[in-house]
């Protein structure tokens, strides 16, 4: 048996991220940093490529981040197979607090070049939505209203105020 490299891990299975690679590890950094509430949590280097996670910095309890991995020119353990972006429908969910605030990363995102779908409102169990492209093409949706955050509370035994 090998010997952990770090001192503190879950005490149960629990969900920590989700991966993509990526064509530029500092693109996408900030292009999370300026389109979500995400922040970078770590990066590194080595002989294969750079990677990144990015994160919820208030979550530290239980944190879920998005690993970002760049592999260099001939290095890519997954070769010969292609590293498709997240989408159409396949996305990163991001509830916000207002439809303001959808309307608001959409005009960025619109500006930027990178609005992909609405602002526009959708059946119930969607909310009001809008969809960005990051860098590599993966989509990030941002909705208000959706209703994951009161139901998790409500089935999982945190209710809401």
């Amino acid at each position: 048996m090998t010997t952990p490299n770090h001192n503190v891990g879950p005490k149960r299975p629990t969900w920590t991220h989700i991966a993509f690679a990526v064509k530029d590890v500092d693109a996408t950094i900030a292009w999370y940093e300026a389109f979500t509430h995400l922040t970078l949590l770590a990066r590194s280097e080595d002989t294969d490529g750079k990677n990144a996670w990015i994160g919820d910095a208030s979550n530290a309890e239980s944190p879920f981040v998005l690993v970002v991995g760049q592999f260099y020119e001939g290095h890519d353990p997954f070769a010969p197979a292609a590293h498709h972006p997240m989408g159409p429908f396949a996305h990163i969910g991001i509830e916000v607090e207002t439809k303001a605030a959808v309307d608001d990363i959409a005009a960025r995102g619109k500006a930027a070049g990178c609005l992909a779908l609405g602002p526009m409102q959708m059946p119930k169990q969607i909310g009001y939505i809008c969809f960005l492209k990051d860098p590599d093409g993966n989509t990030v949706e941002y909705s208000f209203d959706q209703g994951v955050y009161e139901k998790a509370r409500d089935v999982w035994g945190q209710k809401t105020n």
